[in-house]
């Protein structure tokens, strides 16, 4: 899994918040793989070093650098490795549950802070020189949560909307200077947060979803996942800028349709549809 002459991302560094574990510990090993030199953010000190030992024993080049995300911690990592060319908004928390006017406003508004918040200040550190560079790439993990209802998770529905939304807007606004832009709907990666769902009784009540999808073997790979944010980081979709996209969609089918999806307005909020390959 170690990086090797001619990978795809070499000479690339990439900023993956969120990576102390799980889905962001994937997706750092991977974008190391591929060639980046990968700065992985959380919270949790032991949790990166462990990322970056992984990372390091496959054979690529990563730094940890503890942070909240709600307090984005970027500079540091541009002064450890070099300027930013990926940015990856992975950290997020799950949703406090139940009924949204029962929920404690305080754990509500927090999910907004981690999810949508954190996601905003780390684009507003490394979209300026990736401007003033004239190319970068920002890939925000969402999620299908914030196209459904959001019924007994509302904060984190609302949340992962407004971050879909964010997406396009930082898609239209960086796009002239080279910047590129995509809202990434991963599945269901059996993240802690899922962990937490599956282990709670109550928790299982409420979103019952959950654990049919892990039931019927319907959850992700984090090693897919991953793979999707390798895939966009290499600039294969560049022309879906703006676009929600999803790990079970057919890029190359949707990237021949990029104009009609741009000229109609498909990118908004899942309305992009292509044939999706057998999982």
């Amino acid at each position: 899994m170690g990086e090797t002459a001619g990978a795809p991302l070499t000479g690339q560094v990439a900023l993956d918040t969120g990576g102390g574990r799980g889905l962001g510990r994937a997706m750092a090993r991977a974008l190391a793989a591929a060639g980046a030199a990968v700065a992985v953010v959380a919270r949790t000190r032991e949790q990166l070093e462990e990322t970056v030992a992984l990372v390091g024993a496959d054979g690529g080049r990563a730094a940890a650098v503890v942070a909240d995300v709600a307090e984005p911690a970027a500079a540091e990592a541009e002064r450890r490795l070099g300027p930013v060319d990926l940015l990856v908004n992975n950290a997020g928390v799950g949703p406090p549950v139940g009924l949204t006017w029962e929920i404690d406003p305080a754990a509500w508004w927090r999910t907004l802070e981690v999810n949508l918040r954190g996601p905003l200040l780390f684009a507003r550190a490394v979209l300026p020189g990736m401007v003033a560079r004239g190319r970068g790439r920002v890939v925000n993990v969402a999620s299908g949560a914030g196209l459904g209802t959001g019924r007994h998770f509302s904060a984190y529905a609302t949340s992962k909307a407004a971050l879909i939304r964010l997406s396009e807007a930082l898609a239209v606004e960086a796009g002239d200077a080279g910047v590129r832009v995509f809202a990434v709907d991963p599945g269901l990666v059996q993240t802690a947060m899922v962990t937490e769902v599956l282990e709670s009784a109550e928790w299982s009540r409420l979103l019952p979803g959950i654990p049919a999808r892990v039931a019927e073997g319907r959850d992700v790979p984090p090693e897919r996942a991953a793979a999707l944010v390798v895939r966009l980081a290499t600039g294969a979709a560049d022309a879906l800028s703006g676009c929600y996209l999803t790990v079970q969609d057919d890029l190359p089918a949707l990237v021949a349709r990029a104009e009609e999806i741009r000229r109609d307005g498909l990118h908004r909020m899942g309305l992009v549809t292509a044939p999706r390959p057998a999982p």
